[in-house]
């Protein structure tokens, strides 16, 4: 007989179950532990999903009746140490041997219209707190200690479905907790799930509600979009539902209005190829930008945000960007800082971004050892994204166009390749260090140091390596120029400026 839906999901229960077998001796153990306290243990959520899906989920999370101070009792006897930095929100970490688990106490929260932060309310029920859940595949459980399969709102059938939808009606959901409706894009970015309609809808006449999230969560979320395998889907619902307006309104500003003659291509779409091409050339673990990489990515999704602050139309029916560049690393590193990104990050994405011009002058080649040298310093440690940011901003049509300019990038790389043969380019640094400038030329250290180290970096950066002789035969001659550009009109020379030094000798 064939099977009928039902069996398949008996099946599929079955499975889930299987997947976890090496799990069912901490499982069974610590589920055994709470029920001779009288008490409820589940596994649930994302490690419930994984199994379904065939995926090893990272996390071991547990919901239960218990109250965290009873919870601690019961961790501090089963673990070999347990933590309570979770406490307030009702959630306990311990760990035995190599595991880690997380048990929550049942929770009913809801964000207040006034505040930031969920109001922490424990529930009674595990039925009620899967309802409280994001989405229902998300809000399945397995009982312990026997393993017994919890799935009161059709997690199961959705997740067949690929399909993401709130066990309760979705209004309600994201009014509990709005940053629900980033969960849905990441998840569809994650898991490659369809939203459902309902959903979409609720996300759509809610999104203002997510301004009550504060930007550290908003930020993690991002982050997981942006780091899924496939991060288009995600960004594309959070503009068509106005959430991006929200919490990263550069994005939906590169949706230009296009011209009657179309003379710039679509900015926005654009963004998007640039962002999966630039995931396409991410390397493997042991590459020079492992995937998935967050700094390329956002460089990738924000390169152009200057865009529709620079445009203007030429009055020979051009369109120009000028110094769009300059604008978007501006804005990158404004929008970064409101998402409360780290400072290393947001320097990193905004230098990409006001770099991610500098090879199209290079043009048939022409640049000199000199420019090649400066365009590796400019990039430093950041060198090998900007390969891969400037290859993926090609998403031109014209093959003879994208053959060009790629065989173009192939000659730099080369050129880059033999200049490392033949020099320390990967640290350019002149050929003289603070304390010989200052034995040479007679003088202390303060900012007159600094200006003679940033003359040898400028020598070096145009001449490539020419030893410490001729080095100083350079300084001298400079340091002698200085003097005569700054002496009196009785012929007497200016005394050192004395002071910090501008730049580390």
């Amino acid at each position: 007989m064939p099977q009928t839906p039902s069996d398949h999901l008996t099946d599929a229960r079955r499975a889930a179950v299987a997947r976890l077998v090496p799990l069912q001796p901490l499982l069974t153990d610590l589920g055994s532990v709470f029920a001779a306290a009288g008490h409820r243990l589940a596994l649930v959520g994302g490690p419930v999903r994984d199994a379904l899906l065939g995926r090893q989920s990272p996390d071991l999370d547990f919901t239960t009746d218990a109250r965290p101070e009873e919870t601690i009792r019961l961790l501090r006897e089963w673990g070999d140490a347990h933590w309570d930095i979770g406490k307030a929100f009702g959630t306990i970490g311990a760990r035995k041997g190599d595991h880690v688990v997380e048990v929550t106490t049942y929770r009913a929260d809801v964000y207040r219209e006034d505040s930031r932060k969920p109001e922490v309310a424990f529930g009674d029920t595990l039925e009620a707190d899967l309802l409280r859940r994001d989405f229902t595949v998300n809000a399945m459980a397995l009982e312990l200690p026997a393993l017994t399969f919890v799935d009161p709102y059709g997690g199961l059938e959705d997740l067949a479905a690929r399909r993401l939808r709130t066990p309760g009606a979705p209004e309600v959901s994201f009014g509990d907790d709005p940053l629900r409706m980033m969960r849905g894009a990441r998840f569809a970015a994650q898991l490659g799930f369809e939203v459902a309609p309902e959903a979409v809808a609720a996300m759509t006449a809610m999104a203002a509600r997510i301004s009550i999230v504060s930007a550290e969560r908003i930020r993690v979320e991002l982050e997981k979009l942006l780091l899924a395998p496939d991060p288009r889907p995600g960004l594309e619902l959070l503009v068509s539902t106005g959430l991006a307006a929200q919490v990263l309104p550069e994005l939906p500003a590169l949706k230009l209005e296009i011209d009657e003659h179309h003379r710039h291509k679509d900015v926005y779409e654009h963004s998007l190829i640039v962002l999966e091409q630039a995931i396409a050339l991410e390397d493997g673990p042991d590459g020079p930008v492992p995937g998935p990489d967050l700094v390329l990515r956002l460089a990738a999704i924000l390169h152009d945000i200057g865009k529709p602050a620079t445009r203007r139309f030429e009055a020979g029916g051009g369109v120009s960007f000028h110094h769009h560049e300059m604008e978007g690393a501006k804005l990158t590193t404004k929008r970064m800082k409101a998402l409360r990104f780290d400072k290393d990050t947001t320097q990193q994405v905004s230098r990409l971004v006001q770099l991610h011009l500098r090879f199209h002058g290079y043009g048939d080649g022409a640049w000199t050892d000199s420019a090649v040298r400066r365009y590796v310093t400019d990039a430093g440690p950041l060198l090998d994204r900007l390969h891969k940011l400037t290859r993926s901003d090609c998403t031109t049509r014209n093959k003879r166009k994208a053959a060009r300019l790629a065989s173009a990038y192939d000659d730099l790389e080369r050129r880059i390749a033999e200049l490392r043969e033949r020099e320390e380019l990967d640290a350019v640094r002149p050929d003289l260090d603070g304390n010989q400038i200052m034995e040479i030329l007679g003088i202390p250290a303060g900012r007159d140091v600094g200006r003679a180290w940033k003359f040898l970096k400028e020598l070096r950066l145009d001449r490539g390596q020419i030893g410490p002789d001729e080095a100083r035969e350079e300084l001298v001659a400079w340091w002698e120029r200085e003097r005569a550009a700054t002496a009196d009109p009785e012929g007497a020379t200016a005394a050192p400026s004395g002071g910090d030094s501008t730049q580390s000798a």
